[in-house]
C-alpha cells in the first residue's frame, strides 16, 4: 500500500515532548497510526512507569494534525500502550485543538476483548504490566468506573457500552474511541489482511504458511496465524502452522491446521542464536 510518512512532535506518556510518525495514503484520505507511537509503554522508562501519571493526550494530538491534513479516514492500532487513562487524554487534546466534534470516520485495530473495568477489566488485567502496584490497580479501576459513569450521565454512551469487547483494550483507549468518536472495532489482522489484498493473493493458492515466535493456545485469541487461518478456511486453502516453538499438548492447533511444527525442534542452539534471522531462514528451509 503506497504511503508517505508523516512526522510530529507531540506530548508522550508524561506529557514530555516526543517525535512521533503516522502513514499517510498517496490521497491524504486516510491516515496509519499507532497509539504507541506517541503514548506507548517504551516511551517510559521502567523507573518511571505509573498508569495513575501516563496520559493519551499525544494520540489526541496524531489525529488532529491528520484532521488538519485533510485525511476523513484513521485506522489506528491500540496495543502497547502506557497508560490507563480510558482515552480521556486523547479526548481532552482533541478538545483543546477543536477537533473532538470534526468528522471523521475511525477504525480500531484491537486484538483484546476486555471490558473497561472489573475484575476482567483494564486496570486489573493490564495495569500490572504498566508499573501499577495492588493499591494502585484498585484505584484505577475505580477511575474507570467513574469516567463511565460521566459519559452515561453525559448521555453520551450506554451502561452496556463499557462491556463492549475491547473497551478496555490500551487503558480503556478502546471505550473513549467506542463511545465519543463512533470508532468501529475490528481484529487488527483482519485489517492488515483486507489492506494486503490477502483473499484475491490466495484464490489459486494450494497451501499458505504462516507462523509466529511461539504458538499456543493463545494463537486462536486473534492472532495473526489464526486470522490467517480463518480467511483460508473460507478460501478452501489448507494452511500449515511453522513457528518458533510449538506448546500444544491437547492438540489444539492440529485441529485448525493442516500441519503444525516447530522450524527448531532439531536444533539444540540456544534462543540467542535460534532468533538470528539467517538461523531461522536456514531452519525453516529445512522444515
Amino acid at each position: 500500500l503506497p504511503t508517505i510518512d508523516v512526522s510530529l512532535t507531540v506530548h508522550g506518556p508524561l506529557m514530555e515532548k516526543v517525535t512521533c510518525s503516522y502513514a499517510m495514503s498517496l490521497d491524504g484520505k486516510t491516515a496509519y497510526m499507532e497509539m504507541a507511537a506517541a503514548s506507548g509503554l517504551t516511551l517510559v522508562p521502567e523507573d518511571k512507569r505509573n498508569p495513575l501519571e501516563t496520559t493519551t493526550y499525544g494520540v489526541g494530538e496524531m489525529i488532529a494534525d491528520a484532521i488538519d491534513r485533510g485525511c476523513e479516514r484513521i485506522v489506528m492500532g491500540i496495543g502497547g500502550s502506557a497508560t490507563c487513562d480510558a482515552g480521556e487524554g486523547m479526548l481532552k487534546a482533541l478538545q483543546d485543538l477543536g477537533h473532538l466534534h470534526r468528522q471523521c470516520q475511525f477504525v480500531v485495530a484491537c486484538d483484546v476483548g476486555n471490558p473497561l473495568y472489573g475484575e476482567q477489566g483494564s486496570a486489573y488485567v493490564f495495569a500490572p504490566q504498566k508499573g501499577a502496584t495492588p493499591e494502585q490497580v484498585e484505584i484505577l479501576d475505580q477511575r474507570l468506573r467513574a469516567f463511565a459513569h460521566k459519559t452515561e450521565e453525559a448521555g453520551i454512551a450506554t451502561a452496556d457500552m463499557a462491556n463492549h469487547p475491547g473497551a478496555g483494550a490500551a487503558g480503556g483507549l478502546g471505550y473513549a474511541f467506542l463511545s465519543y468518536l463512533n470508532a468501529e472495532l475490528r481484529s487488527g489482522i483482519d485489517i492488515i489482511l483486507d489492506i494486503a489484498g490477502f483473499d484475491e493473493m490466495i484464490k489459486d493458492a494450494d497451501i499458505v504458511i504462516t507462523g509466529e515466535g511461539k504458538s499456543d493456545s493463545q494463537t486462536l485469541m486473534g492472532k495473526v496465524p489464526h486470522g490467517v487461518q480463518k480467511r483460508c478456511l473460507r478460501a478452501g486453502v489448507e494452511v500449515w502452522l511453522l513457528s518458533g516453538a510449538i506448546d500444544d499438548p491437547e492438540s489444539v492447533l492440529s485441529r485448525h491446521f493442516s500441519k503444525v511444527k516447530s522450524i527448531n525442534e532439531n536444533d539444540s542452539r540456544p534462543l540467542a542464536q535460534l532468533l538470528l534471522p539467517e538461523v531461522a531462514k536456514e531452519n525453516l528451509r529445512n522444515t
